[in-house]
């Protein structure tokens, strides 16, 4: 199952030059950031974050509270 629809995506520009990706599950409030490589594309970099922000929420959702 795909969370993406309940993902917000925020890139953020950092004082030192520097951007970060950042996942926010809203439902949850479970949040990944990761500071991207400047000599990759984002639109790869961002899909591969998907793929291990989704993974941990399917996790979640199997581990009980």
């Amino acid at each position: 199952m795909s969370h993406r629809d309940k993902i917000q995506v925020d890139l953020i520009k950092l004082v030192s030059g520097e951007r970060l990706l950042r996942l926010t599950y809203l439902p949850s409030g479970l949040v990944l950031e990761k500071t991207l490589d400047p000599q990759q594309a984002v639109v790869s970099q961002q899909e591969r974050l998907f793929g291990v922000f989704e993974a941990a929420l399917a996790q979640a959702e199997l581990t009980p509270a």
